[in-house]
């Protein structure tokens, strides 16, 4: 009998096995795939390193820096070019410009109306029913009003969440900015009782943008080597059963059983291997909706792009009509990502708003060709270009979200040593995965 069964070898799965035993404990981890990782995966060729899922990883506060550190990859660490604090957006002329300050005065992206209504944050009255979840649209078109919505946070939530802010909760995926509200009434007195609070505090690192020197695959990787046999890779559960107090695992005539279950797979995996104990529950999981998302590395000689690329990248506002939600200056971002005298673009295509069925990798490179070309000056065909689709790419916290974590929780009470660790609850970033993977391993149910 094992004391843990972790089904699912991504980042929340490794995390949890790793601060498990970290605690005493001893778990199994089963993973389907050849390697580690999930999406977190990298490659080297003919020069260049691209990463196909996420591209990069914020370090805030203690428990993420702290484990890097316990996991020796401080030397392996790349920071971010100072120049990704410059984030571009297409404005209503098809010119990218630098997000900041200056959008309040020009640029092109919003009208004076839409900079005066921007300014007037600060006087518009708070939700009168703050315990609902409301839509990211509906909460910045209230605060913020329709042009700050068009043109600055809808690029962001399709570019970062490959979502819709129409659907999307506010109090789901963006729980830091609706507290804000309820904290100061406005999003500027609630950020600056947040900052008199912070300084209050004792002094914490400051945030870094980092990746590794050969991408991001490097992590899982190492948490593997620290796990040896706890880890089993090629290992796809297709038997999970519950009796007796224990749960039952099947991988073809491999079986284990254990009184603890930990599942970290996307809700959609989860639910299939739940629904022969627990068809409510299943359905419950298997309503997470998870749009698809194609990753492009595309590589050109530097002569042959106009922008300068001095930044993290550019989003694209929805209301342009383009497919592609935003492009990575992957080689400014972090260096050595291609070789010398050239330089790598990381395009993203698909999320809520674009369906990708049936379309083959050649198809969507040439929609972003055509599309981000003229926006960036680019001049010829690429010498390097990869495409990686991923069916199933990002978890959408949409309306309703909340309530439906509830439910779940309610109805996997139900089944004594059930647990759930994976990105479509608590964030979807790399560093909410793993905090939240710390977490769960210092709840009282895990005192051994």
């Amino acid at each position: 009998m094992e004391e843990v069964i972790i089904i699912g070898g991504g980042i929340s799965g490794l995390a949890t096995a790793y601060f498990l035993r970290k605690r005493g404990w001893s778990p199994l981890l089963l993973e389907a795939g050849a390697a580690p990782g999930g999406n977190l995966q990298s490659r080297q060729e003919d020069g260049y390193l691209r990463d196909m899922g996420p591209n990069s990883l914020m370090l805030k506060g203690r428990i993420v820096p702290e484990w890097l550190r316990e996991l020796q990859l401080e030397g392996d660490i790349v920071e971010a070019n100072p120049l990704a604090r410059r984030r571009y957006v297409l404005n209503r002329h098809r010119q990218p410009v630098a997000l900041g300050p200056g959008v309040l005065f020009g640029g092109g992206l919003l009208s004076v109306r839409g900079r005066l209504r921007l300014l007037g944050e600060p006087f518009q009255p708070p939700h009168r029913t703050p315990d609902g979840e409301e839509s990211i649209a509906d909460f910045v078109r209230r605060r913020l009003g329709e042009e700050a919505l068009t043109w600055l946070v809808d690029p962001f939530v399709s570019g970062v969440f490959a979502g819709n802010p129409a659907r999307l909760s506010v109090q789901a995926t963006l729980p830091r900015l609706a507290a804000l509200e309820q904290d100061g009434g406005s999003l500027l007195r609630g950020a600056l009782r947040a900052r008199n609070r912070k300084r209050k505090l004792p002094a914490t690192p400051k945030t870094r943008l980092v990746s590794f020197r050969e991408g991001l695959q490097v992590l899982p990787l190492r948490v593997a080597d620290t796990l040896g046999d706890t880890l089993r890779c090629d290992t796809p559960v297709d038997q999970l059963a519950h009796s007796g107090g224990m749960w039952q695992v099947g991988s073809g005539n491999q079986t284990w059983q254990s009184k603890r279950l930990v599942l970290a797979l996307p809700a959609g995996a989860a639910a299939r291997l739940l629904a022969p104990t627990d068809a409510t529950l299943a359905r419950e999981l298997e309503a997470i909706p998870y749009p698809a998302v194609g990753s492009l590395s595309i590589g050109f000689q530097r002569p042959q792009v106009e922008h300068p690329l001095n930044g993290f990248g550019m989003l694209i506002p929805r209301v342009m009509g383009l497919e592609t939600l935003g492009v990575l200056f992957s080689s400014t971002l972090f260096p050595g990502r291609a070789p010398a005298g050239q330089v790598l673009l990381t395009a993203f295509i698909g999320g809520s708003q674009n369906v990708l069925a049936g379309r083959d990798d050649d198809d969507l490179l040439a929609t972003v060709l055509r599309e981000i070309g003229p926006l960036l000056g680019i001049s010829g065909d690429p010498v390097f270009s990869r495409c990686r689709v991923w069916p199933k790419a990002i978890p959408q916290y949409e309306i309703g979200h909340l309530d439906r974590m509830k439910r779940i929780d309610t109805l996997s009470a139900g089944h004594p040593g059930l647990h759930f660790r994976a990105n479509w609850q608590g964030g979807v970033a790399l560093g909410d995965c793993i905090e939240q993977a710390w977490e769960f391993s210092q709840a009282a149910n895990w005192q051994h």
